[in-house]
């Protein structure tokens, strides 16, 4: 009876301990698409900077008036208002996906130390186990 219990014991303790390598598997793959995502933002970033660069380096070279105004088009009021507008942005989305790549570290971590204490118990279960059928072999060789 004693052994019935075990082997249900440990069969659960096999589920748990699939289902956190599971849970554990998918949070490193969003993890890793955040990743991606973070690369996507920053390449987002560059072109909208680009866009904006281009935009008032016409305008500084087709605008007499600008041109004699500053030295370069880099000076324009607008132009570090644009900058300065698509810098925060990024740099707002920047925090959110390092708020939310440290939660998910966190539940990696919690999984992981879950995953560990379910292995010892396993291997627990599994040398009682492996105990108690023995001590039943030799009884029967004993009594």
């Amino acid at each position: 009876m004693a052994e019935a219990a075990l082997q249900t014991t440990l069969v659960f303790y096999k589920l748990r301990r699939n289902a956190l390598q599971l849970e554990i598997s998918q949070l490193e793959a969003q993890k890793a698409m955040g990743t991606l995502s973070q690369a996507d933002r920053y390449s987002l970033k560059t072109r909208q900077e680009n866009e904006v660069k281009a935009y008032f380096k016409d305008l500084y070279e087709c605008d007499c008036d600008i041109n004699s105004e500053y030295r370069d088009y880099t000076e324009i009021p607008d132009f570090k208002d644009a900058i300065a507008k698509i810098t925060a942005q990024f740099e707002e989305e920047q925090n959110d996906l390092t708020a939310w790549e440290t939660a998910i570290d966190s539940q990696i971590t919690t999984d992981s130390a879950e995953l560990e204490e379910i292995n010892a118990y396993m291997e627990s279960m599994s040398n009682m186990l492996s105990s108690n059928i023995q001590d039943d072999y030799n009884y029967g060789l004993n009594g």
